[in-house]
C-alpha cells in the first residue's frame, strides 16, 4: 500500500497539469512541502520535475515549506541544478513578476522560523495595475498543523499588504480564511485527520481589486474517509456496517477508518469484527476502531462460549475480571477483550 499512495503522489503533478491545461491557467503555485523531507531521493527529485517539464507552457513556482525548508541548504543546492526551466523556485522573498502579475513569496526558513514570514509584504511596492499575489506557508489563526503562536500568520495579511489573493500551504484541508487567503489543502492527502479529498484551488481574478474567484479542482486518487458507526443492542451490526460503506467498485482507491460506539452484546461485537475483516481485501486500507463501542456480556453469551469445562470457566473468570469496579480500567479492558477474543476463537472452531 505505501508504494500506491507514493505513486499517487507523484501522478498528482500531472493531474495539476491536466487541470491547467483544461483551464487555460499557465502558472501552478506550490504553497510548499512539494517534497515531505529535506532529504527526498533522487528518483522522487527527478521524476518530479520530468513531470513538470513535460508541458513547457505551464509554470511551476515551488515554495520551500516547513518539511523542505531552506535549512535543508543541500536539497536546494541541488534543485536548483536540476530545475527544468518552466520551474521557479521561490527561494527569496522578492517580487516575482510575469505578464501583469507580482509574485510576493514567504519561503520557509527553517522548519519552525519564529516568526510571521509574511510581514515583508506590507511594504513591498509593486507597480501600478498589476496583480499582488501572495504565497506562503505556515499555521493561520488557531489551526496550524504544528507551528507556534510567534509563527501565526496575520489573519489579515491579504488586506495589511494590498494583495489581490493569499495562497497558503500547511494545513492539510482545504480551507478559506476570508475571501482573498485560502489554504488548497492537499492534492493527494495522506492521512485521516482532514476527511477531506485532495484538492486544488483554480483562481481567478478579473483585475486588481477584484474579488478572486475560487473553484476547488480534485486532485486526489485516494479517499480517506472516517466513518461513524453507532449501534443499539438491537441493531445488526453487519448490516450496519455494510450501509455506510462505499460502492464495491470504489473500495479499491478508498482508505476507510470505522468508527463504533454505542452498545452491542458479545455475539453482535465478534459479528463486526468478523465483517471487517471478510470486507478488508476490497478496499486499499479498511480498519475499526471500536473502543468506544459498549459491550454487554450476560450468562447466555456465555453459553455460546462453552456450558462447562474449562472454556466456560476462563470465561467465567474473565467476565468476572471485566466487570470488577476494584480493578484498574486497563486490566478491565483486557479482559473485556480477551473475553472477546474467546468467543471469536470459539465460534471460528464450532462454525
Amino acid at each position: 500500500m505505501p508504494s500506491r499512495l507514493r505513486d499517487a503522489r507523484h501522478h498528482a503533478i500531472a493531474r495539476l497539469a491536466a487541470h491547467a491545461r483544461e483551464q487555460n491557467a499557465t502558472t501552478v503555485l506550490l504553497a510548499g512541502d512539494t517534497f515531505d523531507t529535506e532529504t527526498p531521493a533522487s528518483h522522487v527529485r527527478r521524476q518530479a520535475f520530468a513531470e513538470m517539464a513535460h508541458d513547457p507552457a505551464i509554470r511551476w513556482v515551488i515554495l520551500p515549506g516547513n518539511h523542505d525548508s531552506l535549512q535543508a541548504s543541500q536539497l536546494w543546492t541541488t534543485l536548483r541544478a536540476e530545475a527544468p526551466e518552466n520551474v521557479v523556485l521561490a527561494v527569496e522573498p522578492q517580487p516575482v513578476e510575469a505578464s501583469g502579475v507580482v509574485l510576493l513569496p514567504a519561503p520557509c526558513t527553517t522548519r519552525r522560523p519564529g516568526r510571521d514570514l509574511t510581514e515583508w509584504m506590507d511594504g513591498q511596492a509593486t507597480p501600478d495595475g498589476t496583480l499582488r499575489i501572495g504565497l506562503a506557508h505556515g499555521a493561520i489563526r488557531s489551526f496550524s498543523e504544528e507551528g507556534a503562536v510567534s509563527e501565526v500568520i496575520a489573519p489579515d495579511r491579504a488586506r495589511r499588504a494590498g494583495l489581490d489573493y493569499l495562497a497558503l500551504g500547511d494545513w492539510h484541508g482545504m480551507v478559506s480564511v476570508d475571501q482573498r487567503t485560502h489554504y488548497c489543502g492537499t492534492p493527494e492527502p495522506d492521512r485521516f485527520k482532514h476527511d477531506a479529498p485532495g484538492t486544488a484551488l483554480l483562481v481567478t481574478i478579473a483585475g486588481p481589486s477584484s474579488i478572486p474567484d475560487i473553484e476547488a479542482l480534485p486532485t486526489a486518487t485516494f479517499a480517506w474517509r472516517s466513518l461513524d458507526l453507532h449501534l443499539l443492542e438491537s441493531d445488526a451490526p453487519e448490516s450496519a456496517l455494510n450501509s455506510l460503506l462505499p460502492a464495491l467498485r470504489e473500495r479499491r482507491n478508498s482508505l476507510i477508518r470505522v468508527v463504533a460506539s454505542g452498545y452491542t452484546r458479545l455475539a453482535g461485537r465478534a459479528e463486526l469484527v468478523a465483517a471487517v475483516e471478510r470486507a478488508a481485501p476490497d478496499f486499499a486500507f479498511l480498519e475499526l476502531a471500536h473502543d468506544g463501542l459498549a459491550t454487554e456480556c450476560e450468562l447466555e453469551d456465555l453459553d455460546q462460549i462453552d456450558r462447562g469445562g474449562a472454556l466456560r470457566e476462563a470465561a467465567n473468570a474473565l467476565l468476572a475480571e471485566s466487570t470488577d469496579e476494584r480493578r484498574p480500567l486497563s486490566e478491565r479492558e483486557i479482559a473485556r477483550a480477551a473475553l472477546m477474543r474467546l468467543y471469536a476463537y470459539t465460534h471460528a472452531i464450532t462454525a
